[in-house]
């Protein structure tokens, strides 16, 4: 069988799902192609869409500014997909369209692999910054994983709350300003950065300062361009352990390629690699 698959976004040219998916390939000992397809938001997208879906792929991610957009022209929608209201994975199963979301079990996966010890201790305090598509995949992750205290910071109050109210009965859920989570960093064994803010070209920009962190504190950032954000350098010179963004792209996209080929493929051995591409850019 020879596979076609893709990426839906914009812009989406410079993208390295191509190179992480020819891996995924190889690895796999499976044949095909893995496409960047651009639709500007000028263009219609519903006209983009439907001549991709004619075009005999077998199955596509989706990136910003699509992941929610997209949702109306699937014929179905996995729960995960469904409760996050974000797709970033489509495939093609008997005519029909199927949505799913691998952002948050991405994330977890990779936090898992760095990080394990968080594992150990499903009432330690975790804070999440943002609220937009990748916050609300990885609060759902993390609550199905256990954890039972998650606070989320973000600009919009509402927002946040429309993410908090997705956990279950034992999950507790403080949503706080930016300032306010500024103030009580120290509370939090995990800190997760959802937010663009920092990504190139603005490397010098942070959410909010570090000052009041606790040095046993892990810090995450699912940015990846940089690979070490101004955020992650701030808490890196804080004493605190940090997680990189590029391994959430790395395992959200093997999710996706066990969606599209029920083939598991290992990944840690690529890790380095990403790394060194994304150094050098």
């Amino acid at each position: 069988m020879q596979y076609k698959l893709g990426l839906i976004g914009f812009p989406v040219k410079h993208s390295l799902s191509p190179w992480i998916h020819r891996h995924f390939l190889n690895k796999a000992e499976l044949s095909g192609e893995y496409l960047t397809l651009e639709i500007d938001p000028k263009d219609s997208f519903e006209k983009a869409l439907q001549d991709i879906m004619d075009s005999q792929f077998d199955g596509f991610n989706v990136t910003v500014p699509y992941k929610k957009q997209i949702i109306p022209f699937l014929d179905e929608l996995d729960a995960a997909a469904q409760e996050i209201g974000a797709v970033n994975t489509v495939v093609q199963q008997n005519g029909k369209w199927i949505g799913y979301n691998t952002d948050g079990i991405g994330y977890v996966t990779s936090l898992r692999h760095h990080h394990p010890s968080i594992f150990k201790n499903n009432h330690c305090n975790i804070l999440i910054i943002g609220a937009g598509g990748a916050a609300r995949g990885i609060f759902k992750s993390l609550s199905i994983t256990g954890f039972t205290r998650i606070d989320i910071a973000n600009r919009t109050q509402s927002s946040a709350e429309s993410i908090a109210v997705s956990g279950d009965s034992e999950m507790n859920t403080s949503i706080l300003s930016l300032e306010e989570a500024e103030a009580k960093l120290n509370h939090y064994d995990l800190i997760i950065q959802t937010t663009n803010v920092g990504m190139k070209p603005n490397v010098n920009d942070t959410i909010l300062s570090l000052e009041q962190i606790d040095n046993t504190s892990i810090v995450s950032d699912i940015v990846y361009q940089p690979i070490k954000t101004q955020f992650l350098h701030d808490a890196d010179q804080s004493g605190a352990a940090i997680h990189y963004g590029h391994t959430m792209l790395l395992y959200q996209a093997r999710y996706a390629f066990e969606i599209w080929t029920g083939k598991k493929v290992p990944a840690d051995d690529m890790e380095q690699p990403l790394q060194s591409i994304l150094e050098g850019r």
